[in-house]
């Protein structure tokens, strides 16, 4: 009876997972929501291109009461909050706004003013992509509208006259000042052209070559490089990319595009967890032997090669059957632990996760492997130790939450084994059960299903090791919000993840709730953690 359970989970699951699979696969672009903060900046950059006014009603639309933009707590929303008051502003002063009365949009923007200043002038703000640099950046370019007379306006719309200025954030000022100057005298290097705009005007005309589609897969960076560049043919392809992009999310443009690289990978690597169903496997595959690149894999086109990226290549590789080289991961390689891409200025402990994972991977497929990457494996398993935080959990500066975070290291850690990481992974599942919500979720703002998702595959990896006490409980509660989840249809999935702001890759969520869920149900199917069972609490993780 209970094989033929399991036998239905499996089948359920495998048609689903071929569903998504095959949804991912017939989306060149990748299935994330329009970003705020990128239109604005197009809004801005870019108003005659076609679709300018939709962009400014829809901007419009999006304002909170409190009169600030962007989804998260309040830190998370001051980029947000001046890319659209900035807009709004230039549209004022260039009248390009048709259809919108500029009272209209001078209000809105006066109430997004007031929403930034009220924010705590030190945060903290959150470690999103660059944004020490548009930060300034746009704190400067408003604080050049609110100087010009042409804005002055009526009591009732706010006091906007010379000397109503924005202070740039405590901690940003210096940090924009050192890149400008160094764009200046040595170029824009490449791992700035994602955040272009931030810098591209304060570097000479021409500091940024001609882009082959948008320059650093950015369609605010793309329209920065339209704003600077005079008219060309290679301007009118810059236009019909971001024409292009903006058909496919209903005129509106995200952070990134397109995602589809970053969006095969993860939702590939979720699927695995509890076994990459063979209907599966000949199309991801496929996506291997187009992402896999010996230099280095770029997460978009126009982005530098990675670390993470090239990880998550060898690693699905590997689980998938076609094992590929791991040589091109040693680009990144600092001495103790890998850089996300060349010229990094903080670590990922995700990256380096996915990294350890790629080499375990990589070495069950080639028996020799093993030995000759032990030492490395062994570092980057200290430097994953070393950034655990003392309640357990881990953090990364391409998530907001420590679910993410703690996951990967946790699943990572537990296939490479040993004394400390056993401890680790302890006190990881302590923290995991002790920070469940009284409704079986977790969440670091509320609870959602990704990030349940992510603490029930944190459990699961520490049971082999050891038996915490409460656990079983904690994922008979959380199958039940999973389950909920699942069949909720249009689930709306909360943005977590980090770009230049907060979005939400929805297919890779839906992959990651769809493998934990399947995961419990073969554990309460094979009875793998039956009430009662008795562990050694000094297991060797496998």
């Amino acid at each position: 009876m209970r094989s033929d359970l399991l036998r239905r989970a499996s089948r359920a699951y495998s048609s689903q997972a071929v569903r998504l699979v095959t949804d991912v696969d017939h989306d060149p672009w990748g299935s994330v929501r329009a970003s705020l903060y990128e239109t604005a900046r197009v809004v801005s950059l870019a108003p005659r291109l076609p679709g300018h006014e939709p962009r400014l009603t829809w901007l419009l639309e999006q304002q909170k009461q409190d009169g600030s933009w962007g989804e998260g707590p309040a830190p998370y929303r001051l980029l947000p909050t001046l890319s659209a008051v900035e807009a709004l502003l230039s549209t004022v002063r260039s009248d390009t706004s048709s259809g919108t009365g500029p009272e209209q949009l001078a209000a809105a923007a006066a109430a997004g003013l007031a929403a930034v200043r009220n924010l705590p002038p030190a945060g903290p703000w959150p470690d999103t992509a660059a944004i020490e640099i548009l930060v300034p950046s746009l704190v400067t370019q408003i604080n050049d509208h609110l100087d010009q007379h042409t804005i002055e306006l009526t009591p009732s719309l706010g006091p906007w006259s010379r000397g109503a200025r924005l202070d740039v954030p405590h901690g940003f000022a210096r940090r924009h000042e050192q890149v400008a100057q160094r764009s200046q005298s040595e170029g824009v290097p490449l791992k700035l052209h994602h955040t272009f705009e931030g810098v591209f005007r304060r570097v000479p005309q021409g500091a940024v070559l001609a882009p082959h589609g948008l320059l650093g897969s950015s369609p605010a960076a793309t329209a920065a490089w339209l704003a600077a560049t005079p008219s060309s043919g290679q301007s009118e392809k810059a236009v019909t990319e971001l024409r292009t992009v903006a058909r496919r999310y209903g005129g509106l443009f995200p952070e990134a595009a397109p995602l589809k690289t970053v969006e095969r990978l993860w939702v590939a690597a979720a699927l695995a967890r509890p076994g990459l169903p063979l209907a599966c496997r000949a199309t991801i595959r496929a996506w291997i032997h187009d992402l896999y690149d010996a230099a280095g894999v770029r997460g978009a086109p126009g982005l530098m090669p990675d670390a993470d990226d090239t990880a998550m290549v060898v690693l699905v590789a590997a689980l998938a059957g076609e094992p590929r080289d791991v040589t091109p991961l040693d680009t990144f390689w600092s001495g103790t632990h890998f850089d996300c891409y060349v010229g990094e200025d903080t670590g990922s402990v995700t990256a380096n996760a996915h990294a350890l994972q790629a080499l375990h991977a990589y070495a069950l497929c080639q028996a020799t492997a093993g030995a000759a990457h032990r030492p490395r494996m062994d570092l980057v398993a200290d430097w994953l130790l070393a950034q655990q935080q003392t309640d357990g959990a881990w953090a990364d500066k391409w998530h907001a939450s420590p679910y993410y975070a703690t996951e990967r290291c946790v699943t990572a850690l537990a296939r490479h084994g040993g004394p400390t990481v056993r401890t680790a992974l302890r006190s990881a599942a302590d923290w995991v059960v002790a920070t469940q919500r009284d409704d079986g979720s977790w969440g670091v703002w509320g609870g959602t299903a990704e990030e349940t998702a992510y603490a029930v595959k944190i459990l699961l990896a520490a049971q082999p090791v050891f038996h915490q006490p409460g656990a079983d409980q904690a994922l008979n509660r959380a199958e039940i919000v999973l389950e909920a989840a699942s069949r909720t249809s249009g689930h709306r999935h909360p943005a977590l993840w980090h770009d230049k702001t907060l979005y939400a890759p929805h297919a890779m969520i839906q992959a990651e709730v769809m493998a934990a869920l399947q995961m419990l149900r073969m554990r309460r199917e094979t009875g793998l953690a039956a009430s009662g069972d008795e562990r050694d609490t000094e297991g060797t993780a496998s």
